[in-house]
């Protein structure tokens, strides 16, 4: 089951799925998963979530001082309520049935903030926080039941050329000359693709990862200066 607040772009997504493996029925709901009418829907549609990935999109980038305590909410009921409340919503089935996997797509800012996407970074660390904890409840760790996080980088995505158009108009520069400065900062010397995110992803909600949970799993090939 897949859901989406733009209705064509889902069912473009939707009909790509049931191409790679006529077998898999895929359910396709529009809808914003921000609200209660959203969780509902796309609950409804998928009464036995063995599997939960967990993807909103990132509040817009900005200066803090102009960001109204709206914006703050908006951004913390999106990036952070939002995925509680489907892990509150499917956690327990998944321990009464001895299987679960939970990824929450969140952001390499949460180990080095980036300063114009203050509110990602604050509402994103605070499901980082969550999930340090509730991952580690006997009732979960012991019935099979995992909860992490995977954290971007730099990936060759809309969002980072969005990101990447406000550091352009800031500065002068094209788009273009924005994102390639960027891909030159990465070891690696270029951008993270969507199908090797998708692997990694897959990874975590697989069988072979049953004893990894709790954990932020940076892919942002080599970016992030640290040792932990």
């Amino acid at each position: 089951m897949v859901t989406a607040r733009g209705a064509d772009a889902l069912q473009a997504t939707a009909a790509e799925l049931r191409a790679l493996n006529p077998a898999v029925t895929v359910v396709a709901v529009a809808g914003d998963i921000t609200t209660v009418e959203g969780r509902t829907a796309a609950l409804a549609a998928c009464p036995q979530v063995d599997i939960l990935v967990n993807n909103a999109g990132g509040p817009p980038p900005g200066d803090f001082r102009d960001w109204t305590r709206e914006d703050w909410i908006k951004a913390v009921d999106g990036n952070m309520l939002t995925p509680i409340e489907l892990i509150k919503s499917v956690v327990d089935g998944m321990a009464d049935r001895g299987f679960g996997r939970i990824v929450n797509i969140t952001s390499g800012a949460v180990k080095a903030p980036i300063d114009v996407l203050g509110l990602s970074n604050g509402a994103r660390s605070g499901l980082t926080g969550f999930v340090a904890g509730a991952s580690r409840q006997a009732r979960l760790a012991s019935r099979n039941v995992t909860i992490n996080n995977l954290l971007p980088g730099v990936f060759d995505t809309d969002r980072i050329r969005t990101t990447s158009l406000a550091t352009a108009q800031k500065t002068g520069k094209t788009l273009d000359e924005v994102v390639a400065a960027r891909a030159a900062t990465v070891p690696a010397k270029r951008l993270g693709t969507a199908d090797e995110f998708g692997a990694m992803c897959a990874f975590l909600c697989s069988v072979h990862a049953g004893y990894v949970t709790g954990q932020n799993v940076l892919m942002d090939g080599g970016a992030y200066p640290g040792t932990f």
